[in-house]
């Protein structure tokens, strides 16, 4: 096989594997809505852990089918299921603009809850970055576009850029995207 179809193949593979966690929450959802009765003894036969298809099932009930967002895995929605539905839109949309890995959308949500726990606490300068004025003018449009205070935007995008960095770095064979 060749590597381009070997690489196919795993994007394919990855597809049916998020899309399974997706089916295997709304199947049980429908089963406890309409076999109450015969519900545990499905979950039996399917093999599964419990948990797991719990798991699943919460998710599937917190992104009705039209919330759900095929540009983005299970586990980005996953991420965000306990939030409001308000809040879980806004992050759908800023992973799916910034192309967030889930791991990116992680260090995101990380970064805005510590922004949150200290609120009114001016950030301490610790150097300058002199930038053109249409750099810094564009990366305030972005953040307003999202919805988003522009620290916590500035502070998430390069926590994330920094945790793909430090990603890449670990694994000196994976390619590396560059964009400026």
């Amino acid at each position: 096989m060749a590597y381009d179809e070997w690489e196919r193949a795993g994007h394919q593979l990855a597809g049916v594997l998020d899309s399974s966690s997706w089916w295997l929450g709304d199947w049980l959802v429908y089963g406890k809505d309409h076999y109450t009765d015969r519900y545990q003894r499905g979950i039996r036969a399917a093999g599964l852990s419990y948990q797991t298809l719990r798991n699943y099932a919460w998710v599937a009930r917190r992104f009705d089918l039209a919330r759900r967002r095929p540009a983005l895995s299970f586990q980005h929605h996953a991420e965000l299921a306990s939030m409001r539905t308000e809040e879980q839109d806004r992050w759908l949309d800023r992973a799916e603009e910034a192309r967030w890995t889930t791991k990116q959308l992680r260090a995101a949500l990380r970064a805005a809850r510590q922004d949150r726990r200290r609120p009114g606490t001016p950030a301490e300068p610790s150097g300058r970055l002199e930038l053109p004025g249409s750099r810094l003018r564009r990366w305030h449009e972005a953040a307003e576009q999202l919805g988003v205070d522009f620290q916590t935007w500035v502070t998430a995008t390069l926590d994330s850029a920094a945790a793909s960095a430090l990603e890449d770095a670990q694994d000196p064979g994976r390619p590396v995207a560059v964009t400026a």
